[in-house]
């Protein structure tokens, strides 16, 4: 099969998606000038960059992350353990701008350490980040936003021997449609320069 986007795909549904998979969940914690909570979770998100650490996400429309971020300049990115796919999936939900989606969640709230901005309590790890830059993509309401990482926490549990182990708390991943990954098993591969 070959389709050009433009011209359509003919599927029920998009396997764009689907095809770029599986995808790291960043849930992204951030407060506005009101100092309402908000809380959601976007899979296009990644690192960018190791010196300085630098991560992004993309939100497709101008969702209330992104007009907090332009308010504040910061954002802090959470990582999605299984055993909270539920709170990640309800954080989803289209709210009012004035809703505390952290307790129309039913999250913990901690505080970060170096921006005034909220955090996700009891997750992975958690990056606190500056915002550097947020780009406006070809297409109706795409925008990337950009993060210096200035801090970083990470839960006493998935430390195993100095190294910070997936597999205690089972990252979820995006895939397409309405289907998630989980992470339970990792190998290792020596590069040929090693």
């Amino acid at each position: 099969m070959f389709y050009r986007p433009k011209d359509g795909h003919g599927l029920p549904h998009n396997p764009f998606n689907a095809i770029v998979a599986p995808r790291p969940i960043g849930w992204i914690s951030t407060i506005g000038a009101d100092g309402v909570r908000n809380v959601a979770p976007y899979s296009f998100f990644n690192a960018v960059a190791y010196t300085p650490p630098q991560v992004m996400f993309a939100s497709n429309g101008a969702k209330d992350s992104l007009h907090n971020i332009r308010e504040t300049g910061v954002f802090c990115t959470n990582v999605v353990a299984h055993d909270m796919r539920g709170p990640m999936n309800k954080s989803s939900t289209a709210l009012p701008r004035h809703v505390d989606e952290f307790a129309h969640a039913g999250l913990d709230v901690a505080e970060c350490e170096t921006i005034d901005c909220p955090r996700i309590l009891g997750v992975p790890a958690s990056f606190e980040c500056r915002m550097t830059q947020i780009l406006e993509l070809e297409g109706e309401d795409n925008f990337v936003i950009f993060g210096t990482v200035t801090g970083v926490h990470i839960r006493e549990d998935c430390l195993k021997g100095g190294r910070f182990d997936v597999t205690t708390f089972q990252p979820l991943a995006r895939l397409g449609y309405r289907d998630y990954a989980v992470v339970e098993r990792v190998f290792t591969l020596d590069r040929p320069d090693d």
